[in-house]
Formats: C-alpha cells, structure tokens, sequence
C-alpha cells in the first residue's frame, strides 16, 4: 500500500462536519457531493473521474435526484473520498490500515492483511446490513400508500411479489436479526391493503397469496434471530392466508415451516406435520416445490432417527426435480439439486452415517460461496459433525474454527447452537493443539 492520497479525498475536520457526517450514514450522496464542493472547493469533475461516475449523474445526484444503492459504487465512493468504512456500513477499507514505507504495520493491520481473502464477504455483508437497517432496502422502490376507499388494481399483487422476491435475497447475505422487522413490515404493509383497500375477488386472493409469501419470510427471520413465538404465530397466520386463497402449495409451506420448527421439541408432531405439508400441496404442485417439501420430510425423519423414510422422502424429492412439468417454479421455492444434495447430507449425518454424508457435503461446500455465511456456517458444522462421527478429530476442529469465522457477525442464533454441542465434544480431545486452537477461538 502507499501513502496516496486521491484529490477528492474529504478534509478530516469535514468529516466531523454534523451535516456531511449524517449525509454520508444516511449513504445521502447528493448531500455529501454538495457538501465536498460547497466546503471543501471539490468540483464534481473530480469527484466524477474518481468516484467512475459520468459528470452528469454527479450533477444529478447533487441536485437530489436519484439514489446510489450499489455495493461496489459505494465501495469506489469512499476509497476516492476516504471515508472510513464504519461511516457507511462497511468494514475497514485498505486504505485505513496502510502505513508509511519503513515502519512495520501494527498488529490490526496484520489481521487485516492476512484476513483479505474473506475481508470482500464481510464488507458485502455489512452494506447490506446497514441499508436493510437504513430502510434503503437495496434501492427498492416505495409503493403507493392505499388508502381506504382506493381501488387496487390487478397489478398490485404481481408488484408486491416481486418486491417480495428481491427483499428474500437479503436472507442470502444476512441474518434474521437483521432482517426481521424488514419483513415483518412488508407482511403489515400488505395486511393494511387488505383491510383497508377496494378489490376484486381475483385480486384479494392474489393479495391474500402475498402475504401468505411474506409472513413466511418474516416467519423464517424470527426463526433464525430466535424469536420462536414469533415464527409459530407467523407461519400460522401464513396458512390461514394460503389457505383462503386457494393456494395449496404455500399453505404446504407454511406447514414445511412449522414442522421444521418443531420438529426438535416434539418429533412425532413434526413428522404429522411435514407429512400434512406434502400432502397439502399435493401431486399437483410445481415439481420445484414438491422436491422441497419431501426434502423438509426427509428431515424430519432423519431427525427422528428414521433412516428408512428418511431414504423414502429423498428419493420422492428426487423424483419431483427430475420431472420437467412446464409448471413455473414460484421463487420462494427455488430448489434444485444442490438443495437436495445439501439436505442429503445433513440427513445423513444426523443419521450417524458419515460414511454417506461426508462426500456430499464436501462436494457441495466446495464450491459455495462465502457470502451466504450462515449458511456455509451451518452446512460446515454438519460437516464436522460427520468427522466427529468418523473419529476424525482434527478435520473435525478445523472445520469447526472455519465456521465460526464464517458465522462472526452474522445476526443468526442457529450457527452457534449447532455448533455447541460439537465444540462440547471437542473439550474430549482438548489436548491435541488443533482442538486447543478451536477452543479458544470459540471461548474469544
């Protein structure tokens, strides 16, 4: 690194300027371009040429019109005007820990140095984060307050699902914790327009549907932050929705939700549950969403220790993808064989069977992407789960300290509980150096 400074780099005293300081948290970019050319004499050329913008959208945004949403612009924007990380969301920025040439970097900017590789993947999840939590929600667009005596149209509902469809990527990169009230405040948008909005038939089981969708994603956030009444009283009211709108593979899911949620505090409900869940749906559903619901079977019976069925429902899972029905697959079910090839093997390592599990599993994380951290996280500690299993300690550790890299920061309650138990078997074997490390990490 070196000691460059780039021409539009904001003086420090501006920085601490209460205005452009709560411009720049807002991500407020027109007010923090006004600013730097108001106060700090920057002319929009530069800031242009390098922050990679066109002039012209420089003068429009300064003007007040338009947003800028993008991770990797926003990323450009506070390297060209060294803006700390921690301002916008994001993680320390290379800049910040460079150091002039002949001194030795302090301890941090070793971290940081040697934790590069994923440093992109926290970054990433940290402006997601603070524009979930900004209400800038990845530069979705507000839709139209309705009020009581407005005639909604039969638009709307494909609107709101699409809408619907583009806020369930947050659930890639972050955790319920982060997007919860996301969620459950689209379920309460829509449940507004429900009572208090003028429709036809159609239209209202279109917009029942919806909300259905969208009470099992905020359902399946508070199941993540750990908020379980939440959950249970949102994947209910998301059957009673599907349920009066005819939709028979969402009031299935919904069903999948609940068994899954159960299914630890009382199996034999869960698998009645799951059972309910498949059958609800029926033969009738996109081939995308049967698959899903066997596979969620398929769990239930493994976590019952039911190794038969457990086989039974996958191969039904399998089945259902193989099957080209023409149907369109509804985004909140978009399964396909990785899906099953994942839920294969978490199946079979609760079954003891690491023999069957280890394979799969490595296969599959082989090639998935740190970004979805709590779920790497999650999928890694069945991984080690299977090595404990097969007496394989110190793969077992190693993979064990991965994971809790991974699962640092994620507002997730799920990682940690599944990876307590085995950390707890560790503490066995806690004379070999590799468990010792993995223990300590857990303890920091």
């Amino acid at each position: 690194m070196t000691d460059y400074q780039p021409p539009t780099a904001l003086p420090r005293e501006l920085l601490n300027h209460a205005e452009m300081r709560a411009a720049i948290v807002a991500h407020d970019f027109s007010a923090v371009f006004s600013l730097a050319r108001d106060l700090a004499k920057i002319s929009y050329s530069k800031i242009a040429a390098e922050c990679d913008i066109k002039p012209e959208r420089v003068g429009t945004l300064a003007r007040g019109q338009g947003r800028i949403t993008s991770f990797d612009k926003i990323a450009t924007i506070a390297d060209a005007l060294r803006i700390p990380g921690h301002l916008l969301g994001l993680a320390p920025r290379d800049w910040e820990t460079a150091v002039a040439p002949g001194h030795a970097p302090t301890a941090s900017a070793r971290i940081t140095s040697t934790t590069r590789e994923g440093s992109e993947t926290v970054l990433r999840r940290e402006f997601f984060r603070a524009s979930a939590g900004a209400g800038l929600v990845l530069g979705l667009p507000e839709l139209t307050p309705i009020k009581a005596s407005r005639q909604i149209g039969r638009d709307v509902p494909e609107q709101l699902r699409q809408r619907t469809a583009r806020l369930r990527r947050l659930d890639d990169v972050l955790g319920g914790g982060d997007t919860y009230r996301v969620y459950l405040g689209e379920y309460h948008a829509t449940k507004t327009m429900l009572r208090e909005g003028s429709y036809t038939e159609e239209t209202g089981h279109a917009l029942l549907s919806v909300l259905s969708e969208q009470a099992q994603q905020a359902g399946w956030a508070a199941f993540d932050a750990g908020k379980h009444a939440d959950a249970s009283s949102l994947y209910e009211a998301s059957h009673q929705a599907a349920t009066e709108a005819k939709d028979t593979a969402l009031a299935g899911n919904a069903l999948a939700f609940l068994a899954y949620q159960k299914i630890n505090a009382d199996r034999t409900a869960g698998i009645d549950i799951a059972v309910e869940s498949c059958s609800t749906a029926g033969p009738g559903a996109p081939a995308g969403v049967r698959a899903l619901l066997y596979g969620r079977l398929a769990w239930a019976y493994a976590a019952a220790g039911n190794a038969d069925e457990t086989e039974r429902a996958l191969d039904a899972a399998e089945s259902a993808l193989r099957e080209d029905d023409g149907i369109p697959q509804p985004d909140w079910a978009a399964w396909d064989g990785n899906g099953l090839h994942i839920m294969a093997g978490r199946c079979w390592t609760e079954l003891c069977r690491p023999l069957r599990a280890v394979p799969v599993l490595e296969d599959f994380l082989s090639h998935y992407d740190d970004t979805h951290a709590r779920d790497k996280s999650l999928y890694l500690s069945w991984l080690a789960d299977s090595y404990l299993a097969a007496g394989e300690i110190e793969q077992a550790a190693a993979i064990t300290g991965r994971a809790l890299e991974l699962s640092a920061g994620v507002a997730s309650v799920r990682p940690r509980q599944r990876l307590a138990p085995i950390l707890h078997q560790l503490r066995a074997h806690q004379d070999l150096p590799a468990v010792a490390d993995v223990l300590e990490k857990a303890r920091a």
